[in-house]
């Protein structure tokens, strides 16, 4: 008998040696940072993955919160593999630290896993008939959104806004005259586009400036909010990276992202998909004055002009409504 048990014992060791050899059996935990709001997606996303044959025994370890300031806690030590983020300019820094190799965008997507675009989110049957940029700047209208400091998707409402009046006036300068008066109509600023959501849908504002994809979701979990797109507003591009050091499951899972079904399931949580063919599946509304951040200098320009804390105009304009500086 005792020696049936020695037996049996080398041939269960035997067996989970060859198990680990042919890759059967891998647990592996990837970190995947990201920006406030694509948790919806990843929710359905991440089990997809794990369903195929490169996702088998991938667990995770997920970190949501403001671009700008998981940026910095990578920065900081945050353990990351996977970085989805809502600004280029974000992972521009962690490129600089040696974090993300400098690779990381040369794709056929350049680096983007999805898109959106800044709309309005409004009070069911929009009691204030709020409809274009210029309704914002109007006296007794209350707008709710993020941060610029420190929310990428405040960035994004931002250049949508400037970029609108610029195209409206011809002028710089009366391009920032009305951004400052839509600011002076600002009444919080949270931390990121998901706390600015959470503080409209608590009932504070009139109109909410978000990504289109936070405005579906809400409508998705039976809020009584509807939404407006602007005629002319700005096209949201997402970056996706892996770290340097990743493990290759995280590369496994980055090419994962852009699959139809993983394009798919972003869609069916409110992101444009950056597949065509699965983009044709799904009716977004296109609009006539769609623009891009690049026809604004881009966001090496854009970044310290519009965003330095001391130095830039949105600086100025927070100094001059009272609102938030850093």
């Amino acid at each position: 008998m005792p020696r049936l048990k020695t037996l049996a014992a080398l041939l269960a060791v035997a067996l989970a040696v060859a198990g680990g050899a042919s890759g059967a059996s891998k647990d592996v935990k990837l970190n995947l940072v990201a920006y406030s709001t694509p948790a919806a997606a990843f929710a359905k996303i991440i089990p997809a993955f794990q369903s195929t044959p490169a996702g088998k025994g991938v667990s995770f370890s997920q970190s949501y919160g403001a671009s700008g300031d998981q940026a910095r806690a990578v920065l900081g030590g945050l353990p990351a593999d996977v970085l989805d983020l809502s600004l280029q300019p974000d992972m521009t820094t962690l490129v600089q630290a040696g974090i993300v190799g400098r690779n990381w965008n040369h794709d056929r997507y350049q680096g983007f896993v999805t898109t959106s675009v800044v709309v309005f989110v409004l009070r069911d049957g929009n009691p204030k008939k709020i409809k274009t940029w210029d309704d914002l700047t109007k006296k007794g209208v209350d707008v709710i959104t993020p941060n610029p400091f420190t929310s990428g998707g405040a960035r994004w409402n931002v250049m949508a806004a400037y970029g609108t009046y610029l195209k409206e006036t011809g002028s710089q300068k009366k391009a920032i005259t009305k951004l400052t008066q839509l600011f002076g109509n600002v009444s919080v600023q949270d931390k990121s586009a998901r706390n600015a959501l959470n503080t409209f849908l608590g009932g504070k504002g009139d109109v909410l400036l978000t990504y289109e994809n936070e405005a579906i979701l809400a409508q998705q979990n039976h809020q009584p909010v509807q939404f407006v797109v602007p005629k002319s507003t700005i096209k949201i591009e997402n970056p996706l990276a892996v770290t340097s050091k990743a493990a290759p499951e995280a590369k496994a899972f980055y090419n994962f992202l852009f699959t139809p079904t993983a394009q798919r399931l972003f869609a069916q949580t409110g992101y444009r998909p950056i597949l065509k063919s699965v983009a044709k599946e799904f009716k977004f509304p296109a609009r006539p004055d769609l623009f891009t951040i690049r026809s604004l200098g881009g966001w090496k320009k854009v970044q310290p002009q519009f965003f330095d804390p001391n130095s830039g105009i949105m600086a100025g304009i927070e100094r001059r409504v009272g609102g938030v500086t850093g």
